[in-house]
């Protein structure tokens, strides 16, 4: 739970316009460890940094319980391992925004290429985090065919998600007072090619909350155990949802605390198909 607000603050970050608070400085804060007399914008960003570090010193703690409780070779352990792992390359990679100056008003190819990367590597993070959680209390199953369905639907998860991060990007570094305003951006040639791209998200979630549904459907109809019958039925509403909070997010020309929900939902629908695929 704490890894997703650390997730939720750093989009704050970035949709408030405060990845630039702690200037070029990585890991001090403006050339100081404890910033004084901060501004707004260095207060949010150090407060991520900070919530980072919590997240760090609890999944190095989850690492080293999983060695202390469970034997070598123990997928709990594997788990705990790959969010070890992929917590420190989260911590890179958010430092490589900082010190590119991959923040504020940047609208290169860089930044959206690293802020994908960083995006990717946290879903898996998450998505280790929560296995992790999940195998240290649930009995051990094999798997079916219809499990590797679902495992099928992770890629596409993981694109859509990669789109709209881009796509909130450019929400962020060129906002707009009308909806016609913004459609006139995203077919406009002489526009940034993040608005230009921000056109593919809505047609990709459109197909994969489709995708999403009948793999779920699918795994109703073959009457799972009571477990999956539930992930299933998330993994159905959050689709949905999501999908809905996509239309409202565009209607409403993506106000800061819609793309927060917008991405909660993301990230509890990627959690949902996560478990699904290893429940099914």
């Amino acid at each position: 739970m704490w890894n997703v607000l650390v997730v939720l603050w750093g989009a704050y970050v970035r949709a408030s316009g405060s990845g630039a608070g702690c200037g070029s400085h990585w890991p001090l804060c403006n050339g100081e460890v404890v910033p004084v007399a901060p501004r707004i914008e260095t207060i949010i960003e150090f407060t991520h940094r900070m919530m980072s570090g919590v997240a760090l010193v609890g999944v190095v703690a989850l690492w080293l319980w999983s060695r202390a409780s469970f034997a070598p070779g123990s997928r709990v352990r594997r788990m705990a391992l790959a969010s070890f792992v992929f917590l420190i390359t989260e911590a890179l990679l958010g430092a490589g925004l900082v010190l590119f100056n991959y923040v504020d008003q940047d609208a290169s190819v860089g930044r959206a290429f690293y802020l994908s990367l960083h995006l990717v590597n946290t879903l898996l993070l998450l998505g280790a985090l929560v296995l992790t959680a999940w195998f240290s209390t649930g009995e051990e199953r094999m798997p079916s065919r219809r499990s590797s369905l679902v495992m099928a639907a992770l890629p596409i998860a993981i694109l859509v998600s990669v789109t709209g991060a881009i796509a909130a990007l450019g929400d962020t570094l060129f906002p707009v007072t009308t909806l016609a305003q913004g459609l006139h951006q995203d077919f406009s040639t002489a526009a940034s090619f993040l608005l230009r791209l921000r056109v593919l998200h809505p047609i990709f979630a459109v197909l994969a909350a489709g995708c999403f549904v009948t793999i779920s459907v699918g795994v109703l109809r073959s009457k799972p155990h009571a477990l999956a019958t539930k992930l299933a039925v998330a993994v159905l509403v959050l689709a949905l949802a999501q999908l809905s909070a996509g239309a409202i997010n565009l209607l409403l020309l993506a106000p800061v605390w819609m793309q927060i929900t917008h991405l909660l939902l993301a990230d509890s629908l990627w959690i949902g198909l996560v478990l699904l695929a290893v429940e099914s």
